[in-house]
């Protein structure tokens, strides 16, 4: 079929829309609101006075396949079928949508339903013509299943058609089973039950064999269905805007291309070729007016070596975006890197004969062209017909001196070609600028200061300031002192003459010395220095706020005599109006106190802790005629705890009122030099701290235990004094205080009523003592030094050391609890 397409004016009679609708068309070509009012606008219309506004649309989004599909439904419904089949003819190669292929099938089938086995035929030729353009989308799976029913009602008064029959039933299921479509599981679930019909035997084996393929083709069908699940197909293909909703669309049809390039089916590699080649036409059915997806297309097809294939890509991509000028060079690099010169040239022509796309980089990339595929004399002719372009700019005359030079080795040429051009261009700085880089390269410092010198008798002072600079810069390469400083104060004065005041004004002494003095990367200034000075750079370049021209005024103002200073304010114009009330809302400041680390907790003087009744004694005032500095102890360095001599003291006597392990956590807890603590150093306290648990604190209650709050005892546990004052102690192995009396366990026995569930559990908490004890000992850190930072690994090893001691004594003492440090529980 031919994909040909025609265009009708959109100025027809009697079909054109309002004229509201058309002015938006007018302003915005793509606007889309106005086309979707013209859609319902055809649809409101009969047919012979909406085809114009159809032929309109799709004039402007020829692959949408949503207004193909109600042109052509609404040819049908009128029974034009010469129209419908035109309107086919453009589109379905075009738009590989579905639902436009099944409305296709819909008037082949109302074509070729009275035509008996003509019309049969015909309509399994348009089945097999959709399938085999359409079967792998992921939609296809109702057309699979319409195809198998054409099949299964055709009629067989012989075996032999019979047989062909279930041949092609066949055919078409295990196509169908092994392509990742939607109701793939249904059709897999017919096929087995269209073999078991014919013959089980058989069934058997054939199912044995696509049963693998068939659970292929599902996994790739889930991974394919998350990306097609979240592309929009109701979209118009339009030019990019920039708009979230097109960024993700575009994201997610790469993804998808991305997904099918990876080959996930495991197909040959025609068959891959064929995929991602659909997904591709699909991809550009909305994403029409993207170059890079035109780009990426192309340059598939030739690195799979699809010459012919890119080529005709390139050629929709120029015909979609005649006015993409990156498209008309990646074809023409495309074509003279195959070595076909000729047609690479025709791309050059074509980007020249185009208005929109003629400009000054058309005629230099043209002219570079030339000059590598024709040499010299050919790159001069296309010079000198650049120079007659309207479109001609100072960059045509640089690209040709550099070519002349670098390439032709002839500076003399080059050096009239920026005479000529300086004649025309003398008034663009940029151009000023590169004809002293080519002197500079010439060693021609001489015709360099006469350049600088025409060219700032000519440019306005607004447009001289990089000449100026490369002027300065000029000097100090290949100046002396004298003609350097020469230069900045001709240019100082030459700004400030001509109303730049404010350039000298953001540029301090300091700023050009530092200009002066620099080397590429190199400055002779600390990177401070440059921030303070672009700070105080950016600061002058804004303009004073409304506050600060009041205060400026209010200080003026006070600075008067009592008896005629008045209130003022700065107006809008800089002037300040007298006699005008302020009133200036200024924050109190007295009561503001700055944190000093150093302090330790002395800042907080005689303010008491919340809660806990915690006083802090303030500092002692220093003697009497010493510095602060010398009056006390030199400052504490970081993370040293705050003694008494900085005034931090925790009274005895609250911590004796806290509970015992409170008051040992606390008195374990080191200085905090600042507001945050050192999280590791927290965590290590809690680690080694001893919080007992609710049992034990419960059955130790009706006991008087002594803590001592000291920092060394803190791992060890407080034996609990017995009121018959039976209470053993008995040194262990590693020297640890335990109670192993039998007389103490039968004691509370005796009291608690047995050895109940209480009982046992309170045993065996005792039994974990001297292990903790052991492990406390083995401890390479002792408990008053200050902890590594590493706290965790540390805790690490002591418990792998305390499992690793268990193991052995266990061993050596034949499982004796009494040895490995198990008091014995028994009784006598």
């Amino acid at each position: 079929m031919s994909s040909t397409t025609t265009t009708t004016p959109p100025e027809q009679e009697g079909a054109a829309p309002n004229e509201q609708l058309r002015e938006k068309i007018n302003v915005h070509r793509y606007d889309i609101n106005a086309w979707n009012a013209i859609v319902n606008e055809a649809q409101s219309r009969p047919i012979s006075e909406a085809a114009p506004l159809y032929e309109q649309l799709l004039a402007t989004f020829p692959t949408a396949a949503r207004i193909w599909k109600m042109y052509v439904e609404a040819q049908m419904a009128a029974n034009n079928d010469d129209a419908v089949k035109q309107i086919f003819s453009r589109c379905l190669l075009n738009c590989l949508s579905v639902d436009l292929w099944r409305c296709y099938i819909r008037f082949m089938r109302k074509v070729n339903d009275n035509r008996g086995n003509e019309g049969r035929e015909e309509m399994k030729k348009a089945y097999e013509f959709m399938l085999n353009h359409l079967g792998a989308d992921i939609a296809a799976g109702p057309v699979w299943m319409e195809y198998i029913a054409f099949l299964k009602a055709a009629p067989a008064s012989t075996p032999q058609e019979e047989s062909q029959r279930m041949t092609a039933v066949r055919k078409a299921y295990q196509k169908a089973i092994l392509t990742p479509i939607h109701m793939v599981e249904q059709l897999w679930k017919e096929y087995e039950g269209f073999e078991n019909s014919v013959s089980r035997a058989l069934a058997k084996g054939l199912l044995a064999e696509y049963q693998p393929k068939h659970f292929s083709a599902r996994a790739v069908y889930r991974e394919r269905k998350k990306h097609c699940e979240r592309i929009d197909h109701s979209i118009l293909a339009t030019p990019p805007t920039g708009s979230i909703k097109e960024e993700q669309q575009g994201l997610v049809w790469k993804g998808l291309l991305n997904f099918e390039k990876g080959n996930p089916q495991r197909l040959d590699a025609g068959a891959l070729t064929k995929r991602v080649a659909f997904t591709y036409e699909q991809c550009l059915m909305y994403l029409y007016h993207y170059p890079d997806i035109w780009y990426d297309y192309a340059t598939w097809h030739a690195e799979n070596n699809s010459f012919e294939a890119a080529v005709a890509v390139f050629g929709r991509a120029l015909k979609a975006l005649p006015d993409t000028s990156v498209l008309h060079y990646a074809y023409a690099e495309f074509e003279e890197s195959r070595g076909s010169i000729e047609e690479a040239k025709k791309v050059y022509e074509t980007l020249l004969q185009n208005d929109s796309t003629a400009n000054a980089l058309a005629y230099i990339q043209y002219m570079r062209f030339v000059r590598r595929t024709e040499g010299v004399e050919a790159a001069r002719k296309v010079f000198l017909e650049a120079r007659k372009s309207p479109a001609c700019t100072f960059h045509v005359y640089v690209a040709s001196a550099t070519m002349e030079l670098c390439i032709d080795k002839d500076p003399k040429v080059a050096r009239n070609i920026f005479e000529l051009g300086l004649k025309k261009y003398s008034h663009e700085p940029a151009y000023v600028l590169e004809y002293a880089d080519f002197l500079c390269r010439m060693n021609d410092d001489r015709n360099v200061r006469v350049l600088f010198e025409r060219a700032l008798k000519v440019l306005p002072p607004e447009e001289s300031i990089e000449v100026w600079n490369r002027f300065m810069a000029f000097e100090q390469a290949y100046g002396d002192l004298q003609s350097m400083l020469k230069v900045e104060q001709r240019r100082r004065e030459a700004l400030s003459q001509n109303g730049e005041d404010e350039i000298n004004a953001l540029e301090s002494a300091l700023q050009q010395l530092i200009a002066r003095y620099r080397f590429l990367d190199l400055w002779p200034c600390s990177s401070s220095d440059l921030d303070h000075l672009a700070r105080q750079q950016i600061i002058a370049r804004q303009p004073p706020s409304k506050s600060e021209k009041q205060s400026v005024s209010t200080n003026t103002a006070s600075s008067l005599p009592a008896e005629k200073a008045q209130p003022t304010v700065a107006a809008a114009d800089g002037s300040a109006l007298v006699g005008v009330s302020v009133n200036i809302v200024r924050p109190d400041i007295s009561h503001m106190m700055v944190y000093d680390p150093r302090q330790g907790f002395g800042g907080m003087m005689n303010a008491g802790m919340p809660g806990m009744g915690l006083q802090m004694r303030p500092p002692a005032p220093p003697p009497g005629g010493l510095p602060p500095r010398l009056a006390g102890p030199p400052p504490l360095p970081p993370g040293r705890p705050p003694d008494v001599a900085m005034g931090v003291k925790v009274s005895d006597e609250v911590l004796k009122s806290l509970p015992s392990a409170v008051g040992n956590f606390l008195s374990r807890l080191p200085a905090v030099n600042g507001p945050i603590p050192d999280v590791d150093v927290v965590i290590s306290v809690f680690l080694q701290a001893e919080v007992p648990s609710a049992l034990e604190s419960s059955l130790q209650q009706p006991q008087q235990t002594q803590r001592v709050p000291s920092p060394g005892n803190a791992g060890n546990v407080a034996a609990p004094a017995d009121s018959a004052g039976s209470m053993k102690q008995t040194p262990g192995s590693n020297g640890t205080v335990r109670g192993g009396s039998h007389q103490t366990s039968s004691g509370a026995e005796g009291r608690t009523g047995g050895p109940g569930p209480r009982n046992q559990r309170h045993q065996q908490h005792k039994r974990k003592e001297p292990d903790r004890a052991e492990e406390e000992e083995d401890s390479p850190v002792s408990q008053s030094r200050p902890p590594p930072r590493d706290v965790f690994r540390l805790r690490q090893l002591q418990r792998a050391r305390v499992v690793g001691n268990s193991a052995l004594s266990g061993v050596a003492s034949g499982g004796s609890g009494a040895y490995s440090g198990e008091p014995s529980g028994s009784s006598e």
